[in-house]
């Protein structure tokens, strides 16, 4: 199955001025297709143009709804950027029917260093803090039952 990923702009609010275009619809329309034709050149295919809602403060405790008119656009991703994920009935059944996996030919002793230097490493959720300004002292006897297990 193709995967895409997708952007999304806030889609021009008037029409630049543009030599030759008398009208604002004129000017708008360039505008619109100066925008689809730049993001084409980039690879990204214009899919439809969403008006959303979007809640604002108004004032000090006041909320409004605004909406916002946005360009979406997509592009596929490239075959290897994705995984697909089997289940584990379909493992069994790919493990019975392939052949022996290729083996991957063994690195020089430059490529593992270049691999160990620029192998990003994953990241997992950060540590679950408590706030900065209490130490060990102030924390309250049932804080300081949860810090000491």
């Amino acid at each position: 199955m193709q995967q895409y990923e997708y952007k999304v702009l806030s889609a021009p609010a008037k029409g630049e001025k543009s030599r030759g275009l008398k009208t604002g619809v004129e000017r708008f329309a360039q505008t619109m297709a100066d925008t689809l034709n730049r993001m084409a050149t980039k690879g990204w295919e214009f899919q439809r143009a969403e008006t959303l809602p979007a809640e604002e403060r108004a004032g000090l405790t006041g909320k409004t709804t605004v909406y916002y008119n946005l360009l979406v656009f997509r592009r596929a991703l490239a075959p290897s950027a994705h995984v697909d994920v089997m289940d584990g009935a379909d493992l069994d059944d790919t493990a019975a029917n392939d052949e022996v996996a290729p083996q991957t030919p063994p690195l020089s002793s430059a490529e593992r260093r270049a691999m160990a230097l620029s192998a990003a490493v994953a990241e997992g959720p950060s540590p679950k803090l408590g706030p900065a300004s209490r130490s060990h002292s102030d924390q309250s006897p049932k804080d300081q039952e949860d810090y000491d297990e």
